[in-house]
């Protein structure tokens, strides 16, 4: 049985206030109902997700059920994140997709290497990204099979 589409709730965690956007905008360009929430760095992503600092009121609220995640940010990087996530228990259990503009294959190894479920490369334009997220939404909502919330 797979959750309600409107149920999924997608995390991303980018640096680019403009990529969040456009992000968001393709979400609604492409019909989602999905909830999606923000981080801004790994840090914030692990405040995020371990429900600290600036995030404490939503200790009651579940875990995303799935992570986009950017690799080049300041303060703590998208790889540091993905290991320290992945060597959770609480945490290694959400998909982690790593959305960035690096195609070096280093990062492709590295990133798989360290849990991540996918590995794709920031599209160019917007109605590129908004059939990247119609393509997410299909395979990630519809075929996956997410765990349910821990």
């Amino acid at each position: 049985m797979h959750k309600n589409d409107n149920l999924i709730q997608i995390h991303m965690c980018d640096d680019d206030p403009d990529d969040r956007l456009l992000f968001k905008d393709a979400i609604s360009e492409a019909n989602m109902l999905n909830k999606i929430s923000f981080t801004r760095d790994g840090q914030d992503l692990l405040d995020y997700l371990n429900r600290q600092g600036e995030y404490s009121a939503l200790a009651n609220e579940p875990l995303p059920d799935i992570i986009l995640l950017d690799l080049n940010m300041p303060r703590k990087d998208g790889r540091e994140a993905l290991k320290e996530i992945k060597d959770d228990a609480r945490l290694k259990h959400i998909p982690i997709v790593i959305l960035t503009t690096s195609k070096q294959e280093e990062d492709v190894i590295k990133s798989y290497n360290l849990g991540a479920n996918s590995y794709i490369s920031k599209p160019v334009t917007f109605e590129k990204l908004v059939e990247l997220v119609r393509k997410l939404s299909d395979y990630w909502f519809k075929i996956v099979k997410l765990p349910e919330h821990l």
